[in-house]
């Protein structure tokens, strides 16, 4: 068997890890962990640094007879921890996993808050634009964090971006004599040095950190139901992606948590507000001052956060992001413009909704040329509507042609990550 011991946030070990050490033949941890452990005379050790090594010695170890491993490490090793690696590697039955307390719950405890609906995000040894994400769009996110990926470098990249954001930084948990956890805006964060003792990142927009009573853990599952009726928005003069449209553009996106989605010429902002509750991070972009206030007020009404850009596409786009899918809803004769520029920089989508047919080959060659495979289709609905005497006509919708490109995953090098 493998022992592996969660030693939590404090820096004594927990009451069981002497009983767990005493017989041990080799012991694996970080070396503050190995020097606040009491070894057995003659035990093996290894300092954790680079992972591969450490399981190639573990896995000789245990070819001998009776041989005993114990594997110290932070927190709650089976969340984000080691666990995942020791049971891909030697099997979930051959593991003895002794939890202790994780660095999110006790910094959730430090505020007094529950984390039941916080998501959780690793930045450690990863792409930060996830986490980036993910606390654009969610009000209670806990961030796990690594060097090129901590406190200033997540605060500059949400300084302009994060709303009423707030970051709470917490370091050397669990050590009476250096514990702190800091309240911080982005911009505060961006600016300071945090040295190598931090624990977690919290990322919050306070007024929203006790949600309603939930009984699933985590961030929500998703809306109930999507493509909702114009009347749930408001619009001008009808100006707005009629439901089926957004339907079938928002199977093509596939908005999600951790991505980001451009709206271009968003109008009233309901393709923007429908990707922000799926959970996506969303920037919407409107050339008119009274359609970014339409947008501001439909992603309040639904509880979402859209970030807004009053500007024209394309200039405007070049201090955006790179996104993971964009929907074009406008752009007149810049269209086959703004298509180039989406297509260059979108990660994985474009859909672009069009009223005249006229523009449809510019687009469609502006998303061919960037390497997309392309496909469109027309869509033309009629609706039921009523007629006096309890009967019911149909009513038909103006028709519009809805392109999307995908990138196709073998040319996805060169694509910004």
């Amino acid at each position: 068997m493998i022992v592996v011991v969660g030693t939590g946030t404090g820096a004594p070990l927990p009451p069981d890890a002497e009983a767990q050490l005493a017989d041990a033949g080799l012991v694996v941890g970080a070396r503050r962990h190995l020097a606040a452990a009491r070894l057995p005379e003659g035990a093996e050790r290894i300092v954790l640094g680079p992972l591969a090594p450490a399981l190639e010695a573990i896995e000789q170890y245990l070819e001998k007879p009776d041989g005993r491993v114990v594997v110290l490490a932070s927190g709650d090793p089976g969340f984000f921890g080691i666990v995942r690696a020791l049971a891909e590697r030697f099997g979930a039955e051959r593991l003895d996993v002794r939890p202790g307390v994780s660095s999110v719950a006790t910094a959730f405890a430090r505020l007094g808050l529950p984390w039941d609906d916080a998501v959780v995000v690793s930045a450690h040894g990863r792409d930060l634009r996830t986490a980036l994400n993910v606390c654009r769009s969610h009000p209670k996110v806990a961030v796990l964090t690594g060097p090129g990926s901590g406190p200033a470098e997540l605060g500059a990249a949400l300084a302009y971006r994060s709303g009423d954001r707030v970051l709470v930084v917490a370091s050397a948990l669990g050590d009476p004599g250096h514990e702190r956890v800091e309240r911080v805006t982005p911009a505060e964060a961006a600016v300071r040095d945090w040295g190598t003792a931090v624990s977690v990142v919290l990322c919050l927009d306070e007024s929203r950190a006790l949600a309603p009573l939930r009984t699933v853990a985590g961030p929500p599952s998703g809306p109930s139901r999507w493509a909702l009726d114009e009347s749930e928005f408001t619009h001008r003069d009808s100006m707005i992606s009629k439901f089926e449209v957004r339907a079938l553009a928002l199977a093509r996106l596939g908005p999600r948590l951790g991505e980001l989605i451009w709206d271009v010429g968003a109008g009233s902002g309901s393709v923007a507000v429908e990707c922000a509750r799926f959970g996506a991070a969303v920037t919407a972009v409107e050339k008119t001052r009274d359609g970014v206030e339409r947008i501001r007020a439909n992603a309040e009404a639904h509880g979402v956060d859209v970030r807004v850009v009053h500007g024209a596409a394309p200039t405007v786009l070049s201090d955006l992001d790179d996104p993971d899918a964009v929907f074009i809803g406008g752009g007149g004769r810049e269209l086959p413009a703004i298509v180039t520029v989406c297509a260059r920089r979108a990660r994985r989508a474009v859909v672009v909704a069009m009223a005249a047919l006229d523009r449809v080959p510019a687009a469609r060659e502006a998303l061919t040329g960037a390497g997309f495979d392309c496909d469109g289709v027309l869509l033309q609905s009629s609706r039921l509507a009523p007629l006096p005497g309890g009967v019911s006509r149909l009513s038909a919708t103006n028709p519009v042609f809805l392109l999307w490109g995908v990138r196709p995953p073998a040319r996805t090098e060169g694509v910004p990550q």
